[in-house]
């Protein structure tokens, strides 16, 4: 048995691109940028970033360029694949990555909670939620009604 599984999680480089095949069905490409960080062999440390072409097809293509943007989080499950055409009698190949499934990550710059060490800028003063009270006695398993 094989496998050919893709994992992804990266930012946006562009905005999506919507397009209808000639069957009526959606597609969406978009790519995403992940980075790594590594010591060399002197020691220092290095990042690299990889770029990855991402192609959805369906309902889920249509969501992806309705809710995606240049520099969103995504995580992207799927397939690779390499396609090649020829193209001014040049062979051309391009590598992508087949969505089964998106996951939208968090916003840039969103209405969500202020990531760690942001301030907000408004009068109201933003806390995190109290820790609930547990009661001291131990709780009797057979108590529990499942």
């Amino acid at each position: 048995m094989y496998l050919n599984k893709a994992m992804v999680y990266g930012n946006l480089t562009r905005d999506p691109e919507l397009k209808a095949l000639p069957s009526g069905m959606n597609v969406c490409s978009f790519s995403l940028a992940t980075n790594r960080v590594y010591t060399d062999r002197d020691g220092k440390k290095q990042e690299q970033a990889d770029y990855h072409n991402i192609v959805v097809f369906g309902k889920q293509a249509e969501n992806c360029a309705k809710y995606l943007a240049k520099g969103n989080g995504a995580y992207v499950e799927g397939r690779m694949q390499t396609r090649s055409w020829e193209k001014d009698g040049q062979k051309q190949y391009r590598t992508e990555v087949i969505a089964d499934r998106v996951q939208f990550g968090p916003k840039n710059g969103g209405a969500g909670a202020p990531s760690a060490g942001s301030q907000s800028s408004g009068a109201v003063d933003e806390k995190a939620p109290a820790v609930p009270d547990y009661p001291e006695e131990e709780i009797n398993p057979e108590d529990i009604p499942f």
